[in-house]
């Protein structure tokens, strides 16, 4: 055991491979061939909840390879998170960007934090009645979850497509290659599987980027002091394993070479280390996160810094 210089936090050696999360990548993937080709033999209430529940799990596969999991190749690492089965979000893009978001001394901040849901005072005012009031609504949890996905895709979407025409960085190659790989994904999907496109993008797609939405829905908010900008979901064992524990958001923020595996137990060593360093940003599950904010807005839209 070791105590890591950035904080009071111990934790056990890690694998050179990771299996668990090896495990896991066979699982997602092959879950996702196998409910794709049986569709037909699945009644429509059992099959968009299992492909929603794919789609956001693989979005934490994503994440979690991100962080040079399960291997110390990124080479590798990046293999497995690469195959874009949720069509809309090119993984070295997602790359990139999440890495930049976890410069915790911009956290929340509109311009330094990809990640951020806030906005510049400017930015706010460019948006007009209409956009006001559908991003107040985003700000509700039952917004995120039911127009959150649609607003997200629309936006980033947008400005890829803005930096695409401009030839800004490798974002041409980066799309081309990516192109390729939801070419293929929809092959199997439309042409081998013969699954209705819309039962795919609504029922698999849109439903799991939903799942994802209510992860990052309450993570992140405003405090002068930057290590408490990250919240804490306790108690949540369903979701806890679908979002790869990343709910004890503090704890990845502290330590983000942790495997999702290791979370939970470090997390309940630390607990009161961590809940302090935080400041008490505790939710007690997602039911009380939707008890606080389902018509609720989670905070105001336009950063207290820039406004």
């Amino acid at each position: 055991m070791a105590h890591l210089a950035e904080g009071e936090i111990v934790i056990p050696r890690i694998a050179r491979i990771e299996w668990p999360t090896v495990a896991l990548a066979f699982l997602i993937y092959g879950g996702f061939i196998a409910l794709t080709y049986f569709w037909r033999d699945i009644p429509l209430l059992i099959l968009v909840p299992l492909g929603a529940w794919l789609i956001a799990w693989h979005g934490s596969l994503q994440h979690e390879v991100i962080h040079h999991h399960p291997t110390r190749h990124d080479l590798i690492n990046d293999a497995i998170g690469v195959p874009p089965i949720s069509l809309w979000l090119p993984y070295h893009v997602y790359r990139a960007s999440h890495l930049a978001h976890h410069r915790d001394e911009h956290l929340t901040d509109p311009i330094e934090d990809p990640e951020s849901y806030y906005f510049t005072a400017k930015d706010w005012d460019r948006f007009g009645w209409a956009g006001r009031t559908l991003w107040e609504f985003n700000l509700t949890l039952i917004g995120r979850l039911t127009v959150g996905p649609a607003i997200i895709l629309a936006s980033f979407l947008w400005h890829e497509a803005i930096k695409v025409i401009r030839g800004e960085g490798d974002s041409r190659r980066l799309w081309a290659w990516h192109g390729v790989g939801v070419a293929i994904v929809l092959w199997w999907v439309l042409v081998v599987c013969d699954m209705p496109f819309l039962l795919f993008f609504f029922g698999f797609v849109y439903c799991g980027t939903a799942l994802s939405r209510l992860r990052s829905y309450a993570e992140h908010r405003f405090a002068d002091n930057h290590e408490e900008r990250t919240a804490i979901v306790e108690k949540s064992p369903l979701f806890g394993l679908l979002f790869l524990y990343n709910n004890l958001h503090v704890l990845h923020h502290r330590v983000p070479a942790l495997p999702w595996y290791m979370l939970p137990g470090i997390y309940e060593r630390h607990r009161d280390f961590l809940v302090r360093l935080n400041g008490g940003l505790v939710y007690r599950g997602y039911f009380d996160v939707a008890r606080r904010f389902l018509f609720r807005q989670h905070d105001r839209p336009t950063h207290p810094r820039h406004s």
